[in-house]
Formats: structure tokens, C-alpha cells, sequence
């Protein structure tokens, strides 16, 4: 099983990757995404030093799988941008793209995008190849430097865009087929993926258009979506090929963060689809109120022998911070399904919101690291539930 040390004695506890950076190196990435001038010496001193101290607070929290934060990283996805080729910078069409979220509650999302709806920002006008080493070289170096001189903690993982959710952020005007472009961003991508677990730590795989889609393509079903997200399951796993599965984690979510999320599709039409994914832990939401009914979909799922669970037991969608004895339920119900020793106790979603102009994050980073003190004395209550 892909069972990380320490698992057979305790409940372990991680996040979904994307945690809070501090606002001066915020400035510099916003500044460096408008192409405005920027010292590469600041900005490198500033990202290695954000990491570290990162990297310093999950491991003070007592967060025992960890990751950069992604500081270096102007988001999950946009990231990307200048680590591929055949991407080059578009004017975004007008409007926002009507999604059944935004379509449901107009008043709500009067004035400004929600997750997913933002028109295009980059096309694809050339053939898609990975040029991003000198970036990811960096971002290895940082995390190994921030790791280096202590009690190392249980794992380490990096994350990494998804083929589909790298894909989602560009029009196509370059590959003949839909198909064609996920399959040429995938194989770029897998340097990547392959590169980080070379350098030593986990790969994960940050995927969150797969449950997204439903939600962002009002004119298609539920089997539609399923279909859809089958072949970008297949796609995913042959970028994934070469790699290990216990080395592979894989993050899906709903990406809206305080909004309504009425038309998130339910787990229940993804999970026997999420398990064929070439991992070996299966990162997901279930702390938020519209999915935490839907742990018990894993009590009529096959999960494979060799998988481990890592449920969000904190959630991005609310400020509220989670009592510690409301984690440990959430973990022992869970693990009273599929085990004790196959859940890691984790978040929804990362925390660190794509960076916008002017805009403060949704969950202030006093609030994510009260979240995570949670997470962690949910998951020692837990324990002395579980090991009795």
C-alpha cells in the first residue's frame, strides 16, 4: 500500500499545497505577470526566503507531509505560462464565460469572476513543449534548502498542474482537436511530473477541472462529464507513466470558494472514475457543507488495496475555523470505512488564492494557520480514537 512512515500508528496530516505568501513577494509576482520590471535577484531572495519560512511554519504546526506553498507560483494553474511553449498572451474576450454557477445567481456574481469564468488569458498558437527547467531547477533547490539541517518530516510533495486544468487556461488555435492539444500539454507536462519525483518528493497533480467541468460546460450532462473525464483520465495517466504511483498524488476540487457551489457535481458521479488514476493517494473535498455527505460514497466504491485517502477536513470555502473535535470526526468516520491506516487528514483546497490586483485573500492567513492548528489537534484526537 502507498503507506507513508508513521501511518500505522497515528492519523498523518498535509494540505492541497497552496498556502499563504507574504504580500512583498505578492507584489513582485503581480508586477512580473503585467510585465512590469522586476529585479530577478529580489525576486529570487524573496522566493527562497518565503519558502523557508513556509516550509518552517507547517513543520512548527506539526503538518507532517509538506510543500513549498507554491510561493514562487502566480497561481496553480497560470503558473504555467512561461514554462511552456506554444503559450503566448491573448486580450480576454468580453465578459465572463456563463457557467451554471454564475447562470444561477447573477446577483451574487454581479461585478467580478468566480472560479473558473474568467475568459481565456493565453492561446495556444504553436506546438507545446516543456521549456520550464531553469524555473522548476529553482523551485526543487528552494524546498530542499527550506527541508536541509533539521529532523526531515514525514514526505514532501510538489504540486503540479493537471494536463486538463493546464489545457483549460488557453484557447486552442494551434492543434486540430481538443485531443490533440490535452495530449501534446500531457506529454510536455510529464517532464515536469517526472522531474519532481526525481529530485526526491511527490508529485501531485493539481486537477481540479475534473470535478469543475460539469459546472463550467452548462450544455453538457452528467454522462457527458463522465465521458469527458474519462479520456482525461487516460491522458493524465499516460503522462504519468513512467512514474511510480505511490511517488503520485492527485488533488481535485471545485475551485469556487465562498459562493453557493449548487452545481459542483457530486462525487458520486466521479469517484469510481477518480480511482483508475495512476496514484496513490486520491486528494478531495469533504469539510465544506455541500460535499462533507459524501464520505460515505467510499463505503460503495472499490478502493484499491494499494490507495490512501487524503480528505479535506479543513475547507477554503469559510472563514470559520473548524473545531479540532469536528476534524476527528471527520476523520474517524472516514477511516471507519476504508481504515485507520488509509486516510491523511489534509485540506479541501489550497489557501493562497490566485493573485489579483488590489484583491486580499478570501481566508485571511491569520484564519489558515488557526484552520491548520485544527487539523493537527483533530488529528491527535483521532489517533486516541483510532488506536485505542
Amino acid at each position: 500500500m502507498a503507506n507513508l512512515p508513521g501511518s500505522e500508528r497515528r492519523i498523518l496530516t498535509t494540505h492541497a499545497g497552496s498556502l499563504p505568501r507574504p504580500q512583498s513577494l505578492s507584489a513582485l509576482l503581480l508586477a512580473r505577470m503585467n510585465r512590469q520590471p522586476v529585479d530577478p535577484a529580489t525576486l529570487a531572495r524573496e522566493t527562497t526566503q518565503a519558502v523557508a519560512k513556509v516550509v518552517k511554519k507547517q513543520r512548527d504546526l506539526g503538518i507532517d507531509v509538506v510543500s513549498d506553498g507554491e510561493q514562487s507560483k502566480i497561481s496553480f494553474q497560470h503558473y504555467i505560462s512561461d514554462r511552456l511553449s506554444g503559450m503566448e498572451p491573448i486580450t480576454p474576450k468580453a465578459g465572463e464565460r456563463q457557467t451554471r454557477e454564475n447562470m444561477a445567481f447573477p446577483t451574487f456574481y454581479k461585478g467580478g469572476a468566480h472560479s473558473g469564468s474568467a475568459q481565456a488569458k493565453f492561446a495556444c498558437t504553436g506546438p507545446i513543449k516543456y521549456i520550464g527547467q531553469k524555473q522548476l531547477a529553482e523551485d526543487l533547490a528552494n524546498l530542499k534548502s527550506a527541508l536541509g539541517g533539521t529532523a526531515p518530516p514525514v514526505g514532501a510533495f510538489v504540486p503540479s498542474v493537471s494536463p486538463s486544468s493546464c489545457a483549460g487556461t488557453m484557447e486552442n488555435r494551434y492543434y486540430k482537436t481538443a485531443d490533440e492539444h490535452v495530449m501534446a500539454v500531457a506529454e510536455a507536462m510529464r517532464e515536469e511530473y517526472e522531474g519532481i519525483v526525481a529530485a526526491g518528493f511527490q508529485v501531485q497533480i493539481d486537477d481540479p477541472r475534473l470535478a469543475m467541468h460539469y459546472m463550467l460546460t452548462p450544455g453538457d450532462s452528467v454522462e457527458d462529464t463522465r465521458k469527458w473525464a474519462q479520456r482525461r483520465i487516460e491522458v493524465l495517466n499516460h503522462a504519468l507513466r513512467n512514474i511510480p504511483p505511490e511517488r503520485v498524488r492527485h488533488h481535485t476540487c471545485y475551485g469556487i470558494n465562498m459562493g453557493p457551489r449548487v452545481h459542483d457535481i457530486e462525487m458520486k458521479h466521479l469517484v469510481d472514475l477518480i480511482v483508475t488514476i495512476r496514484a496513490g493517494f486520491y486528494s478531495f473535498e469533504m469539510s465544506n457543507p455541500r460535499h462533507e455527505h459524501e464520505w460515505k460514497i467510499w463505503g460503495e466504491v472499490k478502493l484499491p488495496e494499494d490507495k490512501v485517502l487524503v480528505p479535506g477536513c479543513i475547507t477554503h470555502a469559510s472563514v470559520i475555523v473548524e473545531h479540532p473535535e469536528l476534524v476527528a470526526e471527520r476523520i474517524v468516520r472516514l477511516a471507519g470505512i476504508v481504515g485507520r491506516e488509509r486516510v491523511i487528514a489534509s485540506s479541501d483546497c489550497g489557501f493562497a488564492s490566485t493573485l489579483a490586483l488590489n484583491q486580499p485573500a478570501e481566508v485571511e492567513p491569520e484564519i489558515v494557520w488557526a484552520k491548520f492548528e485544527s487539523l493537527v489537534a483533530g488529528a491527535r484526537i483521532a489517533t486516541k480514537t483510532l488506536w485505542k
